[in-house]
């Protein structure tokens, strides 16, 4: 799904600035990286508040609209309000299309339901990740990972290298020699 944003440069600075444009229902907000100066932005609060719930927008790249031109940025940080429903504040980081970046996407669980661990066993299967780091092209980038649960006995346990990935794409963890667990079974084996 493809996300844009419509943002516009902001003069004022500071404290008392960044209130007013909250009060407004604006958000204050920073565009960086890709070897250019960072500018500082506000957006429309409740666009971005939706957004933000939605899994896909954190792991997508976004076309952020400033004054009339477009640019392709990954969504790096951002503070939400210690109680109230409000984005205080949310950090852009613009990517080249050339240049692998670094994204955490989230993994779907599937076939957990009909493995042989909780069919067959009387046993469950525990998610021990709930996102992987992935290094890619911005157009490879892929929203998510599925992680197969299906073949799952009691005992057996899914690590990153059991993961399938779109062509194009690598797990950080892997390149650096980390086969962390993903998910892990748990019921009576058949003697």
């Amino acid at each position: 799904m493809a996300y844009e944003l419509i943002a516009a440069k902001r003069e004022e600075m500071g404290t008392g600035a960044s209130r007013r444009l909250r009060h407004a229902g604006k958000v204050p907000a920073v565009v960086y990286g890709d070897n250019k100066d960072a500018v500082s932005l506000t957006l429309d609060h409740n666009t971005l508040f939706y957004a933000l719930k939605e899994e896909a927008f954190h792991a997508s790249v976004l076309d952020l609209v400033i004054d009339g031109a477009k640019e392709a940025v990954l969504l790096r940080d951002f503070q939400m309000h210690p109680y109230k429903a409000q984005v205080m504040h949310i950090d852009f980081q613009r990517v080249n299309p050339n240049q692998k970046v670094n994204v955490k996407v989230p993994l779907h669980f599937v076939g957990g339901d009909v493995c042989p661990a909780v069919k067959l066993q009387s046993g469950s299967v525990t998610h021990v990740a709930t996102e992987v780091e992935v290094r890619s092209l911005p157009a490879a980038l892929p929203s998510f990972v599925e992680a197969d649960l299906s073949a799952m006995s009691a005992g057996s346990i899914l690590h990153l290298s059991d993961l399938k990935l779109p062509e194009g794409v690598e797990l950080v963890a892997l390149a650096r020699g980390e086969n962390a667990t993903v998910a892990t079974a748990t019921g009576i084996a058949a003697v």
